[in-house]
Protein backbone atom coordinates (compact mmCIF):
# COMPACT_ATOMS: atom_id res chain seq x y z
CA UNK A 1 0.00 0.00 0.00
CA UNK A 2 1.23 3.33 -0.81
CA UNK A 3 0.71 6.54 1.55
CA UNK A 4 0.81 9.78 0.06
CA UNK A 5 -0.79 13.04 2.26
CA UNK A 6 -1.55 16.30 1.00
CA UNK A 7 -1.80 19.80 2.05
CA UNK A 8 -4.78 20.90 0.38
CA UNK A 9 -7.45 18.88 -1.14
CA UNK A 10 -6.73 20.38 -4.59
CA UNK A 11 -3.35 19.31 -4.49
CA UNK A 12 -4.96 15.73 -3.19
CA UNK A 13 -7.54 15.88 -6.06
CA UNK A 14 -4.75 16.82 -8.91
CA UNK A 15 -2.46 14.04 -7.88
CA UNK A 16 -5.83 11.79 -8.18
CA UNK A 17 -6.83 12.67 -11.57
CA UNK A 18 -2.78 12.71 -12.25
CA UNK A 19 -3.10 8.46 -11.93
CA UNK A 20 -6.18 8.19 -13.51
CA UNK A 21 -4.53 10.07 -16.46
CA UNK A 22 -1.19 8.08 -16.60
CA UNK A 23 -3.46 4.53 -16.58
CA UNK A 24 -6.06 6.10 -19.56
CA UNK A 25 -2.59 7.64 -21.65
CA UNK A 26 -1.00 4.02 -21.02
CA UNK A 27 -4.06 2.08 -22.02
CA UNK A 28 -7.08 4.48 -23.57
CA UNK A 29 -9.57 1.47 -23.83
CA UNK A 30 -9.14 1.23 -19.82
CA UNK A 31 -12.07 0.28 -17.46
CA UNK A 32 -12.70 2.31 -14.72
CA UNK A 33 -14.28 2.43 -11.39
CA UNK A 34 -15.77 5.19 -10.16
CA UNK A 35 -17.55 6.56 -7.25
CA UNK A 36 -19.43 9.12 -6.00
CA UNK A 37 -20.05 11.46 -2.80
CA UNK A 38 -18.08 14.95 -1.87
CA UNK A 39 -14.72 12.86 -1.87
CA UNK A 40 -13.95 12.44 -5.90
CA UNK A 41 -15.94 15.90 -6.87
CA UNK A 42 -12.47 17.65 -6.83
CA UNK A 43 -10.79 15.08 -8.90
CA UNK A 44 -13.80 14.62 -11.36
CA UNK A 45 -13.33 18.26 -12.17
CA UNK A 46 -9.30 17.64 -12.89
CA UNK A 47 -10.51 15.31 -15.22
CA UNK A 48 -12.48 17.64 -17.08
CA UNK A 49 -10.04 19.87 -17.39
CA UNK A 50 -8.09 17.55 -19.00
CA UNK A 51 -10.17 16.67 -21.03
CA UNK A 52 -11.08 20.43 -22.48
CA UNK A 53 -7.42 21.35 -22.99
CA UNK A 54 -7.08 17.60 -25.13
CA UNK A 55 -5.06 15.63 -22.75
CA UNK A 56 -7.24 12.76 -22.32
CA UNK A 57 -9.74 10.67 -24.49
CA UNK A 58 -12.51 9.01 -22.94
CA UNK A 59 -13.95 7.69 -25.52
CA UNK A 60 -12.78 4.49 -25.35
CA UNK A 61 -13.00 4.38 -21.56
CA UNK A 62 -15.52 1.95 -19.96
CA UNK A 63 -16.58 2.64 -16.77
CA UNK A 64 -18.62 0.85 -14.11
CA UNK A 65 -19.59 2.58 -10.68
CA UNK A 66 -19.70 1.29 -7.48
CA UNK A 67 -23.27 1.86 -6.24
CA UNK A 68 -26.51 2.70 -7.09
CA UNK A 69 -29.27 3.78 -4.02
CA UNK A 70 -32.25 1.45 -4.17
CA UNK A 71 -36.00 3.21 -5.77
CA UNK A 72 -34.20 6.19 -6.52
CA UNK A 73 -35.22 6.84 -9.88
CA UNK A 74 -32.22 8.32 -12.53
CA UNK A 75 -34.49 11.44 -12.72
CA UNK A 76 -34.29 12.78 -9.09
CA UNK A 77 -31.09 14.45 -8.99
CA UNK A 78 -29.07 13.08 -6.12
CA UNK A 79 -29.25 9.56 -7.99
CA UNK A 80 -26.12 8.54 -8.66
CA UNK A 81 -26.75 8.09 -11.60
CA UNK A 82 -27.99 12.13 -12.38
CA UNK A 83 -24.77 12.31 -9.79
CA UNK A 84 -22.17 10.94 -12.42
CA UNK A 85 -23.98 12.58 -15.26
CA UNK A 86 -23.75 16.06 -13.81
CA UNK A 87 -20.16 16.19 -12.30
CA UNK A 88 -18.17 13.99 -15.17
CA UNK A 89 -20.11 12.00 -18.44
CA UNK A 90 -21.81 14.76 -19.64
CA UNK A 91 -18.89 16.89 -19.58
CA UNK A 92 -16.16 14.37 -21.35
CA UNK A 93 -16.67 12.02 -24.13
CA UNK A 94 -17.11 9.38 -22.38
CA UNK A 95 -19.94 6.46 -24.09
CA UNK A 96 -19.62 3.33 -22.32
CA UNK A 97 -20.57 3.72 -18.91
CA UNK A 98 -22.33 1.48 -16.28
CA UNK A 99 -24.15 1.38 -13.49
CA UNK A 100 -26.53 -0.54 -10.78
CA UNK A 101 -29.51 -0.52 -11.57
CA UNK A 102 -31.80 0.06 -8.22
CA UNK A 103 -34.69 -0.25 -9.95
CA UNK A 104 -34.60 -3.30 -11.14
CA UNK A 105 -37.49 -5.64 -10.35
CA UNK A 106 -35.19 -8.59 -9.74
CA UNK A 107 -32.13 -6.93 -7.34
CA UNK A 108 -30.45 -10.13 -7.10
CA UNK A 109 -30.30 -10.82 -10.41
CA UNK A 110 -29.25 -7.46 -11.25
CA UNK A 111 -26.21 -7.78 -9.11
CA UNK A 112 -25.28 -11.12 -11.12
CA UNK A 113 -25.91 -9.45 -13.86
CA UNK A 114 -23.58 -6.15 -12.41
CA UNK A 115 -21.02 -8.69 -12.18
CA UNK A 116 -21.11 -10.40 -15.38
CA UNK A 117 -20.68 -7.57 -17.25
CA UNK A 118 -17.43 -6.08 -15.18
CA UNK A 119 -16.10 -9.70 -16.32
CA UNK A 120 -17.51 -9.55 -19.95
CA UNK A 121 -15.45 -6.20 -19.76
CA UNK A 122 -12.04 -7.76 -19.24
CA UNK A 123 -11.77 -6.23 -15.34
CA UNK A 124 -11.42 -3.28 -13.60
CA UNK A 125 -8.17 -1.38 -14.33
CA UNK A 126 -8.09 1.20 -11.71
CA UNK A 127 -10.91 1.02 -8.96
CA UNK A 128 -11.46 4.65 -7.25
CA UNK A 129 -12.72 4.40 -3.68
CA UNK A 130 -13.64 6.85 -0.62
CA UNK A 131 -14.01 5.84 2.57
CA UNK A 132 -16.95 6.01 5.16
CA UNK A 133 -16.33 7.43 8.60
CA UNK A 134 -17.60 4.01 9.68
CA UNK A 135 -14.65 2.02 7.42
CA UNK A 136 -17.51 1.38 4.31
CA UNK A 137 -16.23 1.21 0.90
CA UNK A 138 -18.82 1.31 -1.80
CA UNK A 139 -21.74 0.99 0.40
CA UNK A 140 -20.16 -2.20 2.14
CA UNK A 141 -21.17 -1.70 5.56
CA UNK A 142 -19.37 -3.49 8.94
CA UNK A 143 -20.41 -6.80 9.48
CA UNK A 144 -18.97 -10.51 10.77
CA UNK A 145 -17.97 -11.26 7.29
CA UNK A 146 -16.84 -9.88 3.74
CA UNK A 147 -19.99 -10.50 1.13
CA UNK A 148 -17.86 -11.14 -2.03
CA UNK A 149 -19.91 -10.05 -4.81
CA UNK A 150 -22.41 -7.32 -5.80
CA UNK A 151 -25.58 -7.20 -3.15
CA UNK A 152 -28.22 -5.31 -1.92
CA UNK A 153 -27.08 -3.63 1.10
CA UNK A 154 -29.12 -2.35 4.01
CA UNK A 155 -27.42 1.45 4.84
CA UNK A 156 -26.09 1.77 8.46
CA UNK A 157 -27.72 4.61 10.22
CA UNK A 158 -24.37 6.65 10.75
CA UNK A 159 -24.41 6.16 6.57
CA UNK A 160 -28.05 7.35 6.17
CA UNK A 161 -27.29 10.14 8.63
CA UNK A 162 -23.80 10.98 6.64
CA UNK A 163 -25.78 11.47 3.53
CA UNK A 164 -28.73 13.61 4.73
CA UNK A 165 -26.96 16.64 4.01
CA UNK A 166 -27.97 15.85 -0.03
CA UNK A 167 -31.84 15.60 0.79
CA UNK A 168 -34.57 17.47 1.68
CA UNK A 169 -35.21 15.54 5.13
CA UNK A 170 -33.77 12.26 6.57
CA UNK A 171 -36.58 10.51 5.12
CA UNK A 172 -36.21 11.33 2.00
CA UNK A 173 -32.32 9.45 2.31
CA UNK A 174 -32.65 5.57 0.49
CA UNK A 175 -32.45 2.56 2.96
CA UNK A 176 -31.04 0.40 0.97
CA UNK A 177 -28.58 0.15 -1.86
CA UNK A 178 -27.23 -1.95 -4.42
CA UNK A 179 -23.32 -1.81 -4.32
CA UNK A 180 -20.23 -3.52 -5.58
CA UNK A 181 -19.28 -6.43 -2.70
CA UNK A 182 -16.15 -6.73 -0.89
CA UNK A 183 -14.73 -9.52 -3.85
CA UNK A 184 -15.94 -7.35 -6.81
CA UNK A 185 -13.79 -4.17 -5.73
CA UNK A 186 -10.57 -6.45 -4.69
CA UNK A 187 -10.83 -7.95 -7.92
CA UNK A 188 -9.39 -4.54 -9.56
CA UNK A 189 -5.65 -4.67 -10.77
CA UNK A 190 -5.33 -1.25 -9.40
CA UNK A 191 -7.07 0.62 -6.51
CA UNK A 192 -7.33 3.90 -5.27
CA UNK A 193 -8.58 5.55 -2.28
CA UNK A 194 -9.15 9.23 -0.96
CA UNK A 195 -10.04 10.61 1.73
CA UNK A 196 -10.38 14.29 3.36
CA UNK A 197 -11.28 16.23 6.37
CA UNK A 198 -10.75 14.90 10.24
CA UNK A 199 -13.95 12.91 10.13
CA UNK A 200 -12.43 10.36 7.68
CA UNK A 201 -9.41 10.17 10.29
CA UNK A 202 -10.22 7.17 12.56
CA UNK A 203 -11.55 5.28 9.42
CA UNK A 204 -8.39 5.72 8.17
CA UNK A 205 -5.95 4.76 11.04
CA UNK A 206 -8.24 1.75 11.63
CA UNK A 207 -7.78 0.86 7.70
CA UNK A 208 -4.28 1.19 7.95
CA UNK A 209 -3.13 0.11 11.32
CA UNK A 210 -5.72 -2.69 12.84
CA UNK A 211 -6.38 -5.92 12.19
CA UNK A 212 -8.02 -6.76 8.50
CA UNK A 213 -11.96 -6.97 9.71
CA UNK A 214 -14.86 -7.22 8.39
CA UNK A 215 -16.07 -4.43 11.22
CA UNK A 216 -13.94 -2.17 9.20
CA UNK A 217 -14.57 -3.37 5.60
CA UNK A 218 -11.32 -0.93 4.54
CA UNK A 219 -9.14 -2.89 6.10
CA UNK A 220 -9.25 -6.05 3.60
CA UNK A 221 -7.08 -3.00 1.06
CA UNK A 222 -4.19 -4.52 3.14
CA UNK A 223 -4.14 -7.48 1.69
CA UNK A 224 -4.87 -6.23 -2.15
CA UNK A 225 -0.98 -6.08 -4.72
CA UNK A 226 -1.67 -2.45 -5.41
CA UNK A 227 -3.16 -0.10 -3.17
CA UNK A 228 -2.38 4.04 -3.60
CA UNK A 229 -3.84 5.97 -0.51
CA UNK A 230 -4.30 9.82 -1.02
CA UNK A 231 -4.88 11.82 2.18
CA UNK A 232 -5.01 14.96 2.89
CA UNK A 233 -3.34 16.11 6.57
CA UNK A 234 -6.99 16.03 8.42
CA UNK A 235 -7.47 12.69 7.44
CA UNK A 236 -3.84 11.69 8.27
CA UNK A 237 -4.29 13.33 11.30
CA UNK A 238 -4.43 10.01 13.55
CA UNK A 239 -2.31 7.95 11.53
CA UNK A 240 0.89 6.78 13.74
CA UNK A 241 3.00 5.51 11.05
Amino acid sequence: MILHVFESEGSLACAAAVIFAAQILRKPDSVIGLATGSTPLGTYGELVRLYEEGVLDFSRVTSFNLDEYVGLPKSHPESYYAFMHRNLFDRINIRDTHLPDGQAEDLTGECRKYDEAIRKAGGVDLQLLGIGSNGHIGFNEPSDRFVYGTNVINLTESTISANRRFFDSADEVPRRAVSMGIGTIMSARSILLLAMGAQKADAIKAMMEDEVDPRIPASILRTHPSVTVLLDKAAAGGLSL
